[in-house]
């Protein structure tokens, strides 16, 4: 068996069946794929899962194409979107605060735009040869190098995000539970230590979703996620009606419920403490932004739809599949993300002004961390975030087992094993490592852009033929463009971090 031939034969969803299997299932050879290339595009949205023609020789090797999806559109939508959604939301207001409110809708609007014509790359190039898989987009493209890059990118993207969303669990959950008790921060009680509650909520929860055999299953909780997120949404836009501009600190109210000696003196200072608070609050919405934070606001906003790694899994997934359906999966769940970031940013930012915190929930917690509402905003944002990363971890596992088992048949073993070690790893790498903001900021300089930008446009102009679009045709221009804004990008994040070390300034916070 040819090693190309070898590469074509597995199934989306990390499945491999060797040649003798299954040989009543119809396809089409490579060749015919490529002279029907057409057919993908059609007005009428031809499927690509109709009958192929047997080769040659006749064996029938399975094809991406040849999964039957039974995914619905809206579960689709609701997968897609909980991709997209990150805990960057949280820093989306503070990015505001750095840049204005119409640059920031400048940009967000740009990176919604890019965003969603990378995707269209991504679809046409997988409807051409009928592939549904990044990594084997990459091998059809540039052989086995482009299929390891296309699956460590993935994979330390992912890894990346996963360990972001379990930090939060680590450092929120035990806030959220004490405030709750009303325990002592100072006690060493089992339940508010970060490090066992993450171990306890990946294995209850995290684990268990992360064992379903198909992408599509997860559309009920990433449903549910979704809500959670809009539930936080409601309650930044309902805050913005209740608390005044500026803001009474916390620790002010506190200070002035227990005086009980030198009133006068406290009373003074707490006036001095109240005008400066006024002195320092700009209670005025600026439509434009220039400081020294304002560089870093452009990676966050850059990254704010990284989903391509999961595209292509759910669009295997979706029923009745077609790249014109799959298009308004992703045009809908980017729209709606768009709109959820937008406003967040906005409430949050005319709330708290130039106050606002790079994590929008820490200045709520000073206005008054017992406050119930922003409790219960806690537990939603916690919720999402958990239900969050079996959808991550699914490109993971596929992505492994195109780079180690890309001719092995489906296994439960094997699916169960990956999870486990991919789980215990971050487990560890979440507990044991002391700063890792570094290693996370590289890898989302680096794959980030390659996953978003640079390969979908590469792979694009590699895999389309030249006889239909030549290098001088408009589509492949605006293909190179786009990967050179790629190029671009990852030049500008890996600055950013530089700086950043040699200068010993905190980032902006929150990415996807």
């Amino acid at each position: 068996m040819e090693s190309a031939q070898s590469e074509m034969n597995i199934l989306p969803n990390g499945k491999g069946h060797d040649l003798g299997d299954d040989m009543g299932v119809p396809m089409k050879t490579l060749q015919e794929e490529d002279q029907q290339c057409n057919r993908f595009d059609d007005p009428e949205g031809m499927l690509e899962s109709e009958e192929f023609l047997p080769n040659g020789d006749g064996k029938k090797p399975l094809r991406f194409t040849d999964f039957e999806g039974k995914t619905s559109f809206g579960m689709s939508v609701f997968n897609l979107g909980n991709a997209i959604m990150g805990s960057g939301i949280l820093g989306l207001a503070y990015a505001m605060a750095n840049t204005g409110i119409l640059l920031f809708l400048f940009l967000l609007t740009a990176v919604a735009a890019l965003s969603s014509y990378s995707i269209h790359l991504l679809l046409k190039s997988s409807g051409i040869v009928g592939i549904r898989a990044y990594e084997q987009l990459g091998y059809r493209a540039f052989g086995t190098p482009g299929k390891m890059a296309a699956g460590i990118a993935i994979t330390l993207q992912n890894i990346g995000a996963m360990s972001s969303y379990l930090y939060i669990v680590k450092s929120e959950l035990p806030l959220v539970i004490q405030a709750f008790l009303k325990a002592d921060p100072n006690s060493d009680l089992w339940y508010l230590n970060g490090n066992y509650l993450v171990i306890m909520v990946s294995a209850s929860i995290i684990l268990p979703l992360a064992l379903m055999k198909q992408l599509g299953y997860l559309g009920y909780t990433s449903g549910f996620s979704l809500s959670c997120m809009v539930f936080f949404l409601i309650a930044v836009i309902y805050k913005k009606f209740q608390i005044p501009c500026p803001f009474e600190d916390y620790t002010a109210n506190s200070t002035a419920a227990h005086l009980t000696l030198n009133t006068s003196t406290h009373s003074h200072d707490l006036g001095h403490s109240m005008v400066h608070e006024i002195d320092d609050s700009h209670c005025t919405p600026q439509m434009f932004t220039l400081n020294s934070q304002t560089a870093y606001t452009i990676p966050i906003l850059a990254f704010a739809f990284v989903c391509h790694p999961e595209v292509l899994p759910i669009y295997t997934e979706l029923r009745n599949p077609s790249k014109r359906k799959m298009q308004r999966v992703s045009n809908i769940s980017i729209l709606v993300m768009y709109t959820m970031y937008f406003l967040a940013a906005l409430f949050g930012y005319l709330t708290f002004y130039g106050n606002v915190e790079a994590e929008l929930l820490h200045t709520y917690s000073r206005i008054d961390p017992y406050d119930t509402l922003i409790l219960c905003v806690r537990v939603a944002v916690l919720t999402a975030v958990t239900l969050t990363v079996p959808i991550v971890l699914f490109p993971v596992r596929r992505a492994i087992q195109q780079m180690l088992f890309p001719n092995k048949t489906f296994n439960w073993l094997r699916h169960i094993a990956i999870a486990l070690i991919l789980l215990t790893l971050i487990n560890m790498l979440v507990i044991f490592a002391p700063n890792i903001l570094g290693i996370f900021g590289i890898i989302g300089a680096t794959s980030a852009p390659c996953l978003i930008f640079i390969f979908p446009a590469v792979f694009y102009i590699r895999i389309v033929p030249k006889d239909d679009e030549p290098m001088t045709s408009i589509p492949k221009i605006l293909a190179a463009c786009f990967a050179a804004l790629g190029v671009t990008f990852m030049v500008m994040s890996l600055s950013f971090i530089v700086i950043d070390w040699t200068t010993g300034t905190s980032h902006a916070g929150g990415g996807h």
